[in-house]
């Protein structure tokens, strides 16, 4: 397959999601390696949605490492108690933000992200990585989001 995505214009995000998920599934499909496929998910991702920030902390066994991303410098490690990729670890569940500054313990990775998702990303019962998708808008993701994310969470823990 060609490592390309078509996008389409002007439409809304349910569409844009119905048209990018079957495109990464193709693209992931014949690719074993992990982290090749987080960084075309991340682009694919940012560049159809276009999120602000779209990336994966990987489980390291002590904290959250920076993984595969697209978008601005993040935070390089992350507590298991620590931030919303934190909370949504220790609670082993999908987190939605609406205003990341009234979240209490937010880390600041940037000024410029209002609002976020997190998709922990569970195989065997055991959370090896988290999606994690800014938005430099509040209030910016909804159950919408969350459906497909959770869904692409499912594609890449049958890949692990």
């Amino acid at each position: 397959m060609a490592e390309e995505l078509t996008l389409l214009k002007n439409v809304g995000r349910k569409e844009q999601y119905d048209s990018v998920m079957p495109q990464i599934e193709a693209l992931i499909s014949y690719e074993s390696d992990l982290i090749a496929n987080l960084a075309n998910i991340s682009a694919a991702l940012r560049q159809s949605l276009g999120f602000f920030w779209v990336g994966f902390y990987l489980n390291s066994g002590k904290d959250l490492v920076l993984g595969p991303f697209q978008g601005d410098i993040a935070c390089t490690r992350i507590g298991y108690d620590r931030g919303v990729c934190g909370a949504s670890y220790s609670q082993q569940k999908t987190l939605i933000v609406a205003d990341v500054e009234a979240f209490p313990g937010h880390i600041a990775c940037s000024s410029t992200s209002k609002s976020e998702i997190v998709v922990p990303i569970i195989k065997d019962g055991k959370i090896r990585l988290i999606l994690d998708v800014d938005s430099d808008k509040r209030d910016d993701f909804s159950e919408l989001d969350q459906e497909y994310l959770e869904k692409l969470a499912e594609l890449i823990a049958n890949k692990l």
